[in-house]
């Protein structure tokens, strides 16, 4: 039993040292935690002795709370890299506008930066708004910035102006609201990464301890006081990680 706990441990572990993947895949989630879960439910059914229960549930707890962790780190990088988009859309549309090219093909090559951008080339095709088109798509993580440019667009198209020099002083707003996401997403990986390394602290101290000559491993999986002290470790160290991210996400939406 300790060698299969000690191994779902390490998985644990390569779940957080694993790369960020671009998209998230929640099959992939759903099947690990249903692999996980599935075993320590069975076993709290009566199939298994407490002894392997116990660790199965907690282990389950554990690895079901790291991937919801990692689910909305996942949405905070598409959010990330949304906003960056979203930044290259505003510079690429304001300045061809600017440099006198018809807003068309301006909208056609910024769809070619964004993809779902091609919602507004078709809106302007079709003779839509253009201003509503961006706004449905300033909902989306990371694009709320395009709210700014809908206004732009509308302000102009209604004052006959053309939206050349507005999109140019939204660009430049953008530009640097992006700047400061940037700068904010720097401070705050310093303190993920000590989080991080905190919540590995307790597998270090267990190392420690078998290497002392102790057995630490067996007490926390073998003693209903250990399974009690494993339980209330396992549970703090993700609440703590969930807490370090909630807040780390609450100053990113800020900023």
């Amino acid at each position: 039993m300790s060698a299969l706990f000690a191994a779902g441990l390490a998985g644990v572990a390569v779940c957080l040292l694993r790369p960020l993947p671009r998209r998230a895949r929640p099959p992939s989630v759903l099947w690990a935690v249903c692999g996980v879960v599935a075993p320590g439910a069975y076993a709290a059914l009566g199939g298994l002795s407490w002894r392997v229960a116990a660790p199965a549930a907690i282990l389950g707890a554990a690895v079901f709370g790291l991937l919801l962790l990692r689910t909305r780190r996942r949405r905070s990088v598409a959010a990330a890299a949304t906003g960056a988009r979203i930044q290259e859309v505003c510079e690429l549309v304001g300045g061809e506008l600017a440099a006198g090219l018809p807003a068309d093909r301006c909208l056609d090559e910024a769809a070619h930066v964004w993809p779902p951008f091609a919602a507004v080339v078709s809106a302007h095709a079709l003779g839509g708004s253009v201003p509503d088109a961006l706004r449905e798509l300033s909902g989306r993580p990371g694009a709320g910035d395009l709210r700014l440019v809908a206004s732009a667009w509308q302000v102009a198209v209604r004052s006959g102006s053309g939206p050349a020099v507005a999109l140019a002083e939204v660009a430049e707003t953008v530009r640097e609201r992006e700047a400061t996401r940037r700068l904010v997403r720097t401070e705050l990986a310093s303190a993920r990464s000590t989080a991080r390394l905190m919540a590995g602290l307790p597998v270090l101290t267990l190392v420690m301890g078998s290497g002392a000559g102790g057995d630490p491993v067996r007490f926390l999986l073998s003693t209903p006081l250990g399974l009690a002290c494993l339980a209330a470790g396992v549970l703090l160290t993700v609440a703590g990680l969930c807490w370090i991210e909630a807040i780390a996400a609450g100053v990113e939406a800020s900023a």
